[in-house]
């Protein structure tokens, strides 16, 4: 085919009974008169414009099933939903609600108010506030009570994680001011203590996530800090990170460091909680509404289907072995490895797949140094790609020549939604 051979936009697009037509009639002239240039052959200019048209329509966004073995996999949306959140999403976005309207006073409310009673009752705190994620939460946080002021952190505190995510930065843009202690591996009480000034407006604990410094390592319990910081009238604000409401492993739940004495306390909502991504401030009641009344909350706060699906989730919580059951995080984390090794059987029994023995991890900078016993079903390497690019996208590990499909992340259906596209992509 040459150049001149090519149909107008107009006489493609008639030729195609699509809304969509047009532009698609569009985009794929383009591409033909560029393969016509490199010696190709463009093939079939009707079909591949109902093509262009059929993917235009369709969702970027879409589910996936995670055989990565990573519960809480960023890249794959951290936390699953469990049903109560989604049945609570549903409830509220399928028409009006009281987001912002007080029904017994027949006037104006406040968004925070959904959340907060369940997250007092939670993590003991007077006072809670919730914004669009945890490093919103940090941010508004410093940006109200140290703006202009010294920020005192330690030096193995200084953490960076995800896309860039790095504290030093955060203060930065709050306005605030780093103030340094100690060094990496060994900060104490004291180093705190002398680093206090006039112009000094918190102290910052963080979490450190991603990572965990071993060996010749000191750092001062949280309640010491509090110490400092009551002796000096200084505020202390705990970055709590993951943001466990239960013990798990080396991560203690946010109600010990309310009890600890913590002023404020910021954790994330979509990782060892188990629920949407939301930053969530829970602390005394005084420092909070300072956090709610500063003019950058609005920018931070929460959107309706977000309160919706922490409520939903926050729910569940008030029945402790009914969160272990219901939240899938939570489910994943906790259940027994004979669980895991019989679906991994049965996906290799569908599949003609191998069983074999892996670790699998917590994920989301949660819990860095936890290995988390699994099963995998092995398949053929070369199936990674089509299964990335099936329908839904089926994600697993390539390692040592062949495909894992860890289990410990599968539940019961996806196993045999994973088995179907695995003969479905050999198939072809």
């Amino acid at each position: 085919m040459q150049l001149r051979d090519l149909p107008s936009v107009d006489e493609l697009a008639r030729a195609v009974d699509d809304p969509l037509a047009v532009d698609a009639a569009r985009t794929v002239l383009a591409h033909a008169r560029e393969e016509i240039r490199a010696g190709f052959e463009p093939g079939d200019l009707m079909e591949r414009v109902r093509e262009e048209a059929a993917t235009v329509r369709s969702p970027g966004l879409r589910r996936a099933l995670n055989a990565t073995g990573v519960v809480i996999h960023t890249n794959l949306g951290r936390a699953p939903l469990a049903d109560a959140a989604l049945e609570r999403v549903r409830e509220v976005g399928r028409g009006y609600s009281n987001l912002e309207y007080d029904v017994s006073a027949g006037g104006r409310g406040s968004r925070q108010d959904h959340v907060a009673a369940v997250l007092r009752r939670l993590t003991g705190a007077e006072a809670a506030l919730v914004v669009n994620n945890n490093a919103a939460a940090v941010l508004l946080a410093l940006a109200a009570l140290a703006e202009g002021r010294e920020v005192v952190v330690s030096r193995g505190e200084l953490i960076e994680i995800g896309d860039g995510f790095r504290i030093p930065e955060v203060l930065a843009r709050s306005g605030a001011k780093l103030v340094e202690v100690g060094t990496t591996n060994r900060t104490r009480a004291a180093d705190y203590d002398r680093a206090v000034g006039a112009d000094t407006g918190v102290l910052l604990r963080v979490h450190q996530s991603n990572f965990r410094v071993v060996g010749f390592t000191e750092r001062p319990r949280l309640a010491e800090v509090v110490a400092i910081g009551r002796r000096h009238g200084v505020p202390v604000v705990e970055d709590a990170g993951s943001g466990a409401l239960t013990q798990m492993q080396d991560e203690a739940p946010v109600r010990e460091s309310i009890e600890a004495g913590a002023d404020l306390v910021c954790f994330s909502g979509d990782k060892l909680l188990g629920g949407p991504q939301a930053g969530i401030v829970v602390g005394r009641a005084e420092l909070v509404e300072r956090l709610r009344g500063h003019p950058l909350q609005r920018a931070l706060r929460a959107d309706k289907l977000t309160l919706a699906a922490l409520e939903g989730t926050l729910g569940l919580y008030l029945e402790p072995d009914r969160a272990l059951r219901e939240i899938p995080v939570l489910r994943m984390l906790a259940e027994p490895l004979e669980a895991v090794c019989g679906r991994a059987e049965r996906l290799a029994g569908l599949v003609d797949g191998r069983v074999e023995e892996t670790v699998g991890r917590v994920g989301g900078g949660a819990l860095p140094l936890a290995e988390l016993p699994s099963f995998a079903c092995a398949v053929e390497e070369e199936l990674a790609a089509p299964l990335r690019a099936g329908e839904p996208p089926v994600v697993g590990v390539v390692r040592d020549g062949v495909l894992l499909l860890d289990c410990r992340t599968l539940s019961e259906a996806d196993v045999d939604e994973v088995a179907r596209a695995v003969l479905a992509c050999r198939s072809r």
